[in-house]
């Protein structure tokens, strides 16, 4: 078999991450598979915004959480590195710049062995004043907002990865 079609096909979300360090250079390795995605009319107008302070995942976890009553213990599964993934607001194809971006992220991370997880809690929640006074500092531009967020890490061991796949989800008509 095709080793990215394995790739795709053996990739897991994992909710619990080691303590292991993303390399820098694995780090720009799954930002350029991320820039590399689809954008609809070519506009590229995503950004991506790598962040592994250990502090200011504490403050992003605790702004959305605040904003969403989740609970003092909402954390994003406790990853190394957070990438979010923002567009333009009146960008109408925002989302999916971002879905095809946060896919080739989830790819890539898989192959060099990090494992990964989807985070959409900002949807709809940027704007809200907790929230961005944090992605203010992290220099989220004013007319973004975030569409998803992939959670990186190294897979903590002993940790079950689910495989969930639907068998009805495709109808051939040959």
């Amino acid at each position: 078999m095709n080793e990215t079609i394995k790739n795709i096909l053996e990739r897991r979300s994992v909710r619990a991450f080691s303590e292991k360090k993303i390399a820098k250079e694995d780090l720009e390795l799954i930002v350029s598979a991320a820039k590399s995605a689809p954008s609809g009319r070519n506009r590229r107008m995503a950004k991506f915004t790598v962040v592994q302070n250990k502090e200011m995942l504490k403050k992003l976890a605790a702004a959305v959480s605040q904003t969403l009553s989740l609970g003092d213990g909402y954390d994003f599964y406790r990853p190394d590195v957070l990438i979010l993934a923002s567009n333009a607001k009146d960008n109408p194809l925002g989302i999916e710049d971002c879905a095809c971006a946060l896919e080739n992220i989830f790819v890539a991370a898989s192959s060099l062995g990090i494992g990964s997880v989807w985070i959409n809690q900002f949807k709809g929640i940027c704007d809200k004043p907790a929230v961005r006074s944090v992605l203010r500092e992290i220099n989220l531009p004013e007319n973004h907002i975030v569409l998803g967020c992939a959670a990186l890490g190294y897979p903590a061991e002993g940790v079950p990865v689910e495989m969930r796949q639907r068998t009805d989800a495709f109808e051939f008509i040959l």
